[in-house]
């Protein structure tokens, strides 16, 4: 398995664990929030309720974002190289491990730091579509593309 599906896999793992962990805490306000609506009555009912309601929306919300890149992700193969950064480049510039994918969290391979980007991004913009040996700058610091997986 080349690095670049392995970075791929990682990362859908961690989605994965987030999305089981979002719709545990979901399921469980949807339980406690039954729960709740049998044993009690009055304003500090219907406050606690409203507590529940809203704090059900904000992990919906981020659950709705963790799928997103998830979809994204899922839209990669990750045996595919390219000649050009497009989505799916893992791209080594100025030494750095960069994945144009989905802004994700920097995790560690093998001893190396990888950085997922959107393509939207900053930096990602300025890469997607260059080659090898281009040079793109962001915030006045210059970056190398030494290579594309």
């Amino acid at each position: 398995m080349s690095i670049k599906q392995q970075i791929l896999n990682r990362y859908k793992e961690i989605l994965q664990d987030r999305i089981d962990v979002f719709q545990d805490m979901i399921s469980g306000l949807t339980i406690d929030a039954q729960n709740d609506a049998k044993g009690s009555a009055g304003d500090k009912h219907e406050t606690a309720l409203s507590m529940m309601h809203i704090e059900q929306e904000k992990l919906n919300h981020k659950l709705k974002e963790v799928l997103e890149q998830q979809t994204i992700l899922n839209k990669i193969d990750g045996s595919q190289t390219h000649q050009k950064v497009a989505l799916g480049s893992l791209v080594q510039a100025n030494g750095m491990l960069l994945f144009i994918s989905a802004a994700l969290p920097k995790i560690t391979h093998e001893d190396k730091t990888v950085f997922a980007l959107s393509p939207q991004s900053p930096l990602g913009s300025k890469l997607m579509g260059n080659g090898v040996d281009s040079s793109v700058e962001v915030n006045g610091k210059t970056y190398l593309i030494e290579r594309i997986f």
